[in-house]
């Protein structure tokens, strides 16, 4: 039977998207709307309204007035302390909620929901972490180069007005990881969901006013990347643009940015590669692991897969044999189901990279272990690509260079340590690694040689608590821990004589 899932979205109570100015949830001034399709069933779903550059443009202004009257900044550390915390804790009421709509959004199965890193639960400990710094948002106090009779400090205040854009593949770690912090610092936002997670991100958006979060200080704008992105990046008010997504949108914020200065974090993809040797505590599990980074949950769209091993060759056939049998234990249907364990490409678009980089990997004499071909049957009419193992992968070619988003691992042998970290890090990006061994020495030789924001070893986690960004094209900047707080706050110097000398 084929599958449909509008029975599931009934069951949900979806309701059609809405933008949020100042406190109010209103429709788009010119009325337009966005109709989004389920990519494991090309039915539609629901609506979100489409801002335009009007719309746009009244978020940021609510938004700014909500900075200068100071609302939210100005309030006493306690009650933002509180309101964060109790805000984490709504989260983790309605995780049930939320995962519900994330399934309706991008079809992430339920089964997924356990795994930290793209869990409610880890969004909620994001906001119980920042809300720890609010109360530790300090400068320091100097000795003076001409003398002991003035003081010499520093002050971290709030940026201002940051415009939030978020991806559709971790709606919830990643809105918790722009916004926490902004909202930590004492920052206002306008945040921009992806079209193709929405639902998820507006019901968070609901439970930050039953937190206490005044009305103003978090407005939202939905829609596609044109017009509604390119409004909100570009507005002059706009003081800083934390943005998750592909690197040509990144490098157009970055452009758009010089106009006014704006400050921006980044985050913009990889091509991670994970470093397999003979001596790792468990091949076989080193191989299922990285092949479950492309293959369960989000069917290898994550930034940080490691879509490339890089295996010794003495062990090339065991991890090969391994990862084959992972690919065979990945299931695919109603995400609402438990026994489903990946989802759909989010696309049409993204199905078509996806199988024209497979073909490209064919003609340019990859092996194809196994995968390669779209899911047939009842699943024809979602984005459905069965998991795809390449074998004796040069770095050259398109599979090892260009980020797929797709359940594809390309395995490239090696024969020497140098080796290894050559082709590792022989790449335009730079956002994770990791690497199996037993060898205490070795790991830390070569974490300290990766050229990469983030290295596992014998593992690889995502914590809210801890910097993650990555080096080269990967991006700018952090998100997660001090630096990411730190990142929403401008430094001010401060200086005041003590006597009634000039200084």
């Amino acid at each position: 039977m084929t599958l449909s899932l509008l029975a599931r979205r009934d069951e949900v109570g979806l309701t059609d998207g809405m933008l949020l100015i100042d406190g109010k949830w209103r429709g788009a001034t010119s009325g337009e709307t966005w109709t989004h399709l389920h990519p494991a069933t090309g039915e539609a779903i629901g609506d979100i309204a489409v801002a335009g550059p009007s719309d746009v443009d009244e978020a940021v202004q609510a938004a700014r007035r909500a900075f200068d009257d100071g609302r939210w900044s100005n309030t006493r550390a306690g009650v933002r302390v509180k309101a964060l915390h109790r805000y984490g804790d709504l989260l983790r009421d309605h995780a049930d909620e939320l995962r519900g709509l994330q399934a309706l959004d991008n079809g992430v199965p339920l089964s997924f929901g356990p795994v930290y890193a793209t869990s409610v639960g880890a969004a909620a400990d994001a906001f119980d972490h920042h809300a720890g710094w609010i109360d530790k948002l300090g400068g320091q106090t100097l000795t003076p180069y001409q003398g002991g009779d003035h003081l010499a400090m520093t002050f971290r205040e709030p940026i201002g007005v940051v415009a939030a854009i978020l991806p559709w593949n971790g709606p919830f770690l990643l809105y918790a990881q722009k916004l926490a912090p902004a909202l930590a610092a004492g920052c206002t936002v306008v945040l921009k969901p992806s079209e193709y997670a929405t639902f998820c991100v507006l019901r968070m958006v609901e439970l930050l006013a039953e937190a206490g979060i005044p009305d103003g200080v978090v407005n939202v704008v939905t829609g596609p990347g044109d017009p509604t992105g390119e409004a909100l990046m570009t507005h002059p008010l706009v003081d800083k643009v934390s943005f998750t997504g592909s690197r040509g949108v990144g490098k157009r914020i970055v452009a758009a940015s010089a106009d006014t200065l704006k400050r921006v974090s980044l985050e913009l993809g990889g091509k991670s590669p994970t470093l397999v040797f003979p001596d790792a505590p468990d091949i076989g599990l080193a191989a299922m692991t990285t092949m479950g980074t492309v293959t369960m949950g989000l069917s290898g769209q994550a930034c940080v897969a490691h879509t490339r091993a890089l295996v010794h060759r003495d062990v090339y056939d065991q991890f090969l044999g391994a990862a084959e049998m992972m690919a065979g234990a990945i299931t695919y249907g109603d995400p609402f189901e438990a026994s489903t364990l990946a989802s759909p490409l989010i696309n049409t678009k993204q199905l078509d990279h996806v199988m024209g980089l497979i073909a490209r990997g064919k003609e340019q004499g990859a092996r194809v272990v196994c995968g390669g071909e779209r899911v047939e049957g009842d699943l024809a009419a979602g984005n459905f690509v069965r998991p795809t193992i390449f074998a004796d992968v040069d770095n050259t070619m398109d599979i090892a260079r260009q980020e797929v988003f797709g359940p594809v691992l390309a395995v490239i042998p090696f024969e020497h340590e140098d080796e290894a970290v050559a082709i590792a890090n022989d790449t335009e990006y730079g956002l994770g690694a990791g690497l199996y061994t037993a060898d205490a020495r070795r790991a830390f030789r070569l974490a300290r040689r990766l050229r990469a924001g983030t290295v596992g070893i014998n593992g690889f986690q995502v914590e809210p608590h801890l910097p993650f960004g990555g080096f080269k094209q990967s991006g700018l900047g952090r998100e997660g821990g001090q630096s990411a707080f730190e990142a929403y706050t401008e430094l001010k110097t401060v200086l005041m004589p003590l006597t009634e000398e000039l200084m």
